[in-house]
């Protein structure tokens, strides 16, 4: 482009040219960058030009200058930096509350001990960042008050999620702490107006009496008090201990027993029956020698290198800790060759499982499927209550017998699927089974024998109509059988009735809608047909918002276990609490 005449004048000379029209003439009021084109708007001020030089082109933004000039000498301006800028200056007392609620929230954000801030060097830093060599820390006290503030704030904002909210439900476990304190850990979850799930974290209490069931029961209705949801809890859901399932009968909310734990311990029996204690003993101990040794550990990475293989270490499996053995026959199996090379190097007195690799090829094939069911019920982000059922099938089509199977696969596989069955039946199927019904990619129950699926529907339309009984405490103190149970559920509805009503309209339309994808949101879907089915979108609110598990509980004591450690012993427990609670809003949050 011809350039001349062109340039407008000023101190940015060369830097940019009036923009050429279509027909040969310019542009006054528009320029061109000519080290980037960008166009820009000239009014005869240079102020939006040098403003684009300095943001886009620091190391180019040179002024036309005397020989006595930084060009002259060969030498560029550059952007000034923050350090620059405030090079000097005290740290004004806006910035300084804004760094003080910084710290705050990653101390509790990244689970960090409140003496950080005593730390010289973390001092050292933003005195650089801030350019003010005289800013000085906030004090502990003074952070604890900020997060003090910060989780009134964050808890306003949860409590007002739960006000919009129809219902709610709990999962509530107990864990305790390097220090042998107790605690108990309770996360709440629900569906709001939109259709968005959301899970968190209603508090970390320090417990200091027995877990007898009436006292578990107790400081669940403490949590629920203190949030006032009392009224709006739907379910609790904990694990399948006894003081647990006393305490689920005695609150007046449906209890639900975490499904991976009843899957787990499935395993763990089927594994005595199935006659792989003794593969299994041998690797224990194969992966208890490195475990317990570094010398060990690093010899065997050297195997892995030479083979070509990734290091990794080997897995102990617990009987508590889910898919902990599915683990260590994976690892075991794949690390074999390195296994043997290093041990035929070493002297020890192990027992090799040479003879029961192909045993144990044939147990990881079988826990895979546990493995996978497991994974996709622990989830918090997506609906997982209306899964329990149809994964639970799954498992069984995966435990049935084939010829091909040798004596200890039969005898694994029939006592999984006897344990499996027998614990079904103690994990609130009808509720579960509305929750299938109101899940749109599940809603054909498949998953039910066909004799179970219509009680369903006559269930949902009582409920509809507002007739189901009112629960009571202690309500299943004389269980009764699960046929009885059905039963009743058609007593209190107008199936049998000539005269269908609004209510029994409406679940037949569902019931002929065209079933979702699996890949569907079933969320979404309800969100898209809210206004079609009025009151049964409510009940799916309700149902669907329920967790299969408890590894929500879990993963917030994983949280805490960064927080109460032997070197914070005193903390307080209104301090772990808070801090528990924030770390696990502001991560889901992000």
């Amino acid at each position: 482009m011809d350039t001349a005449g062109m340039k407008p004048p000023g101190l940015l000379q060369g830097k940019f040219i009036l923009k050429k029209l279509p027909d040969g003439n310019l542009d006054k009021n528009k320029v061109v960058c000519t080290l980037c084109n960008a166009e820009l708007v000239y009014c005869r001020s240079s102020s939006s030009l040098k403003y684009h030089l300095n943001a886009k082109h620091p190391l180019d933004n040179v002024e036309d200058a005397g020989p006595s000039t930084d060009v002259a000498r060969g030498k560029t301006r550059r952007q000034t930096t923050m350090f620059e800028c405030n090079r000097g200056k005290p740290v004004s007392t806006a910035l300084s509350a804004k760094l003080t609620s910084l710290l705050a929230q990653w101390i509790a954000t990244s689970c960090r001990p409140i003496s950080v801030v005593e730390d010289d060097g973390l001092e050292l830093v933003l005195q650089a960042a801030t350019g003010d060599p005289s800013y000085k820390l906030p004090a502990r006290r003074t952070i604890m008050r900020r997060i003090h503030d910060q989780h009134a704030e964050e808890k306003a904002t949860k409590v007002e999620k739960m006000v919009e909210a129809r219902s709610v439900a709990l999962t509530g476990d107990h864990w305790t702490s390097v220090n042998n304190d107790n605690y108990l850990g309770v996360t709440v979850h629900l569906i709001d107006a939109s259709w968005e799930l959301h899970s968190f974290a209603l508090g970390v209490m320090k417990t200091e009496e027995r877990h007898f069931a009436e006292a578990c029961a107790r400081q669940f209705l403490d949590v629920a008090n203190q949030w006032g949801i009392t009224d709006k809890i739907s379910t609790i859901g904990t694990d399948s201990a006894p003081n647990m399932v006393a305490a689920g009968r005695i609150l007046p909310f449906e209890h639900l027993p975490c499904v991976a734990h009843v899957v787990q311990r499935a395993i763990v029996m089927s594994l005595r029956e199935g006659g792989f204690d003794g593969a299994l003993a041998k690797c224990r101990k194969v992966v208890g020698h490195f475990k317990h040794s570094p010398a060990n550990s690093d010899e065997l990475n050297v195997q892995q290198s030479s083979l070509g293989q990734v290091k990794e270490s080997l897995v102990q499996d617990v009987p508590t800790r889910w898919n902990s053995t599915l683990e260590m026959i994976k690892r075991v199996r794949r690390n074999r060759d390195a296994l043997h090379t290093t041990l035929s190097l070493q002297k020890h007195n192990l027992a090799l499982p040479n003879a029961d690799y192909e045993k144990l090829a044939k147990l990881e094939k079988l826990l895979e499927p546990c493995r996978y069911i497991t994974e996709l019920l622990g989830g918090d982000k997506y609906v997982s209550c209306s899964v329990v059922l149809p994964a639970l099938c799954h498992l069984q089509h995966a435990m049935n017998i084939s010829d091909d199977d040798p004596a200890y696969i039969v005898r694994f596989k029939a006592a999984f699927i006897k344990d499996l069955n027998q614990r079904r039946e103690k994990i609130n199927l009808e509720w579960l089974k509305v929750a299938t019904a109101l899940d749109p990619r599940f809603k054909d129950l498949k998953c039910l024998p066909r004799a179970e699926r219509e009680p369903v529907w006559a269930k949902l339309s009582a409920l509809m109509k507002g007739e189901e009984p009112a629960l009571q405490p202690l309500r299943e103190e004389n269980p009764e059988p699960p046929k009885k149970k059905t039963a009743l559920l058609l007593m209190g509805s107008d199936s049998e009735s000539d005269e269908e009503t609004p209510e029994d309209s409406t679940v037949e339309r569902y019931k002929v809608e065209p079933s979702a994808s699996l890949d569907q949101c079933p969320l979404k879907w309800w969100s898209e047909h809210t206004a079609i089915y009025g009151k049964m979108a409510q009940i799916a609110r309700k149902y669907l918002g329920t967790p299969a598990t408890t590894v929500p509980c879990e993963r917030l004591f994983s949280l805490a276990g960064h927080i109460v450690q032997k070197r914070r012993a005193l903390l307080s427990t209104e301090n772990v609490n808070k801090l528990v609670c924030l770390s696990d809003w502001w991560k889901k949050e992000r």
